[in-house]
């Protein structure tokens, strides 16, 4: 959604502004047609009342961040908070507010056991409502053997949606559907109308693919060779078909090469509902990074060569990639250092550089890449997971604001990261394009300190599709 910051202010559908605001933050806002403009986002208790010229409407307090870009707080679709016993919601969030995220969708496949039923959803609601430091919006889970029939229940309980693999990476904690039961989940889904986000790898390709390259396992490209792009295609085709038949709504989750894009906008033209994410690994690095960091850049898809990381950019360019997200995965370095690339956890943490790195690349490739990837991670994500107040700077949404400026360079260093993995794919990246400023439902969380605590997120319900 565009603001023109040339407009008279528009006021909150609840009513006027009144005589002050809490807080006006003054910077740059995007304006039709992408163009950019100094204007004022006027908060009151938390919630964006106005958009005005600077100095329209009094507010208790100004924060002017001069010529920086004001965007929406990010909506990181896709973080693993408890893959990892070591990590935990807390350090999650903290690490999310260092990096501009005001609102993450928190995966269901939790060391502890995945959340496949209401009970151990409200649980983890519990855990969110303790230990959050921004927003968190949860995903439940269908178990093999008959978990779908739990769905109705986990949405009645709150669940913003769902994720389930068709690759078996562990029997407790991340499992496999079968092709049949797929057909069941998705089913039940299109009944209730969630979303289900999907890993979509195909097992037998890539079992015995790993058969055959594990004794080279000392070569970390082992691991994209036991994942060719087949694997990922023949999945994605998979989902695609049998979610059609379902009339299911699908969301791809962290495609890797572009013709993964390509087939999954072939079905949405065809309109099945459908949308797909890409991640900050495919767009940063490549296949040549695997091979000088080695094991620690084990992830699933794998890292692909070059022209594949420029292919995903050529299609965020044209509008096909719909969402961008980290899928913060914060393994600790001794289970990503093991001399076999095999024998490594796969993922990497990613949730406090995503979006000023991403912004940062894209606002050196085009003002298109920048205005597309802006989208990719705030208002799409949010779209589609229903989550109605977040992702736009506009009266009656939460007033979750960052500032990005597009001139000031930083150095990624692993010791400033809040997140318990301890390390960043980025370490020692230079980066032209930093985040100033922080703002969570009108609270600066960060300015260069972290200012959130324990307890100041929300744990959120989804209102709207």
């Amino acid at each position: 959604m565009s603001i023109d910051v040339n407009e008279p202010p528009q006021l909150s559908p609840t009513g006027a502004p009144g005589p002050e605001m809490d807080l006006a933050v003054r910077g740059m806002l995007r304006g039709a047609g992408g163009s950019w403009t100094i204007g004022e986002i006027l908060v009151r208790d938390g919630v964006i009342q106005a958009i005005s010229a600077p100095g329209t409407i009094p507010a208790r307090r100004t924060v002017d961040v001069g010529t920086d870009y004001l965007v929406p707080g990010m909506v990181d679709a896709h973080v693993h908070s408890l893959s990892h016993h070591g990590e935990g919601i807390a350090a999650a969030t903290r690490a999310a507010a260092a990096g501009g995220v005001t609102t993450i969708v928190e995966m269901p496949y939790d060391g502890a056991g995945s959340i496949s039923t209401p009970d151990r959803l409200h649980r983890k609601r519990e855990l969110v409502e303790r230990e959050a430091h921004i927003d968190v919006a949860l995903l439940g889970t269908a178990a093999p053997g008959g978990g779908w029939r739990e769905m109705d229940a986990l949405v009645d309980a709150g669940a913003a949606g769902f994720k389930v693999s068709i690759f078996h990476t562990d029997d407790h904690r991340f499992p496999r559907i079968p092709d049949g039961e797929l057909l069941d989940v998705f089913t039940a889904a299109a009944a209730n109308g969630a979303p289900v986000c999907v890993h979509a790898e195909n097992d037998d390709i890539i079992k015995h693919l790993i058969g055959r390259y594990r004794p080279e396992g000392d070569d970390p490209l082992a691991h994209a060779r036991s994942r060719p792009e087949v694997a990922e295609t023949l999945g994605v085709l998979t989902v695609l078909e049998i979610g059609r038949a379902a009339g299911a709504r699908i969301h791809m989750c962290h495609t890797s090469v572009p013709r993964s894009v390509d087939l999954v906008r072939a079905w949405s033209s065809e309109g099945m509902d459908v949308t797909l994410e890409t991640c900050p690994h495919y767009l940063l690095l490549d296949t040549d990074d695997m091979a000088r960091q080695g094991s620690r850049l084990k992830i699933n898809p794998p890292l692909r060569p070059r022209a594949a990381r420029e292919g995903l950019w050529d299609r965020i360019d044209s509008g096909a990639v719909d969402v961008i997200s980290s899928d913060h995965a914060p393994w600790p370095l001794d289970l990503k250092t093991k001399p076999n690339v095999f024998d490594n956890h796969s993922g990497a943490p990613g949730v406090q550089t995503i979006y000023p790195m991403v912004l940062a690349a894209a606002h050196q490739r085009s003002r298109t890449s920048f205005n597309a990837v802006i989208d990719a991670m705030t208002v799409n994500p949010a779209t589609r997971y229903g989550l109605g107040t977040k992702g736009v700077l506009a009266p009656g949404y939460d007033a979750d604001i960052v500032a990005f400026s597009p001139t000031r360079s930083w150095r990624v260093d692993a010791a400033d990261m809040h997140s318990n993995a301890g390390w960043t794919p980025y370490d020692g990246f230079d980066v032209t394009g930093r985040i100033d400023l922080v703002i969570s439902r009108g609270r600066v969380v960060h300015d260069g300190e972290l200012r959130s605590s324990e307890g100041d997120g929300r744990s959120l319900y989804p209102t709207a599709s």
